[in-house]
């Protein structure tokens, strides 16, 4: 079973080509002009075993927002048809992830509904070019477009950098766990489907 997609998105605000391999080994190339939300997406790709190719073309002159959505709404897309019907996979995953004083916890489950709830308690108004509210809509419009439910916490932690890159590694560790595959041809759901 292949699980690799190929997307684009091209709207007047950005213009985004994606490669996606769920069982990959953690490649990545991403360039989106936004160095942080491209340092925050490749410890996501990494840890979670994935493998990316991300180019995005955005309207920075505007500001941070269009393309951190709109490269997240990729992403979740490609996900989510990358998995397919479910069929095989654990579906839930939890991690924490520590980074210096900062721990994330992370839980994610697979289940066709999705909803986030996202607590990075982040200060500073941005990291880098990136504003610190985008990165909390970047996990949410993640699990929106991979219909997936997720929970992100930062448990602890002083510097924004350590806590947004806590919870990323977490996301990914987690995400790694929910779409392994367990050996069987199952949708894990007693409805027999995922949706």
């Amino acid at each position: 079973m292949s699980r690799q997609v190929k997307k684009t998105r091209k709207t007047k605000e950005t213009d985004i080509q994606l490669e996606l391999t769920l069982d990959g080994t953690g490649k990545s190339t991403i360039v989106t002009g936004i160095g942080f939300l491209d340092h925050m997406l490749t410890a996501l790709v990494r840890h979670s075993r994935m493998d990316l190719t991300l180019y995005c073309k955005g309207d920075l002159e505007v500001d941070d927002h269009h393309t951190a959505e709109d490269c997240a709404l990729l992403l979740g897309a490609a996900i989510d048809e990358a998995l397919g019907e479910r069929r095989g996979i654990r579906r839930f995953g939890h991690a924490y992830a520590p980074l210096d004083e900062a721990l994330a916890r992370a839980v994610i489950d697979f289940s066709g509904r999705p909803h986030a709830e996202i607590h990075l308690g982040l200060v500073r108004e941005q990291i880098g070019t990136l504003a610190c509210e985008n990165i909390t809509h970047v996990m949410h419009s993640l699990a929106m477009k991979a219909n997936m439910t997720l929970h992100v916490d930062v448990l602890r932690g002083q510097n924004d950098h350590h806590k947004a890159e806590a919870a990323f590694k977490a996301l990914a560790l987690a995400l790694r766990q929910a779409i392994s595959l367990d050996g069987t041809q199952d949708i894990p759901s007693t409805k027999g489907v995922l949706s």
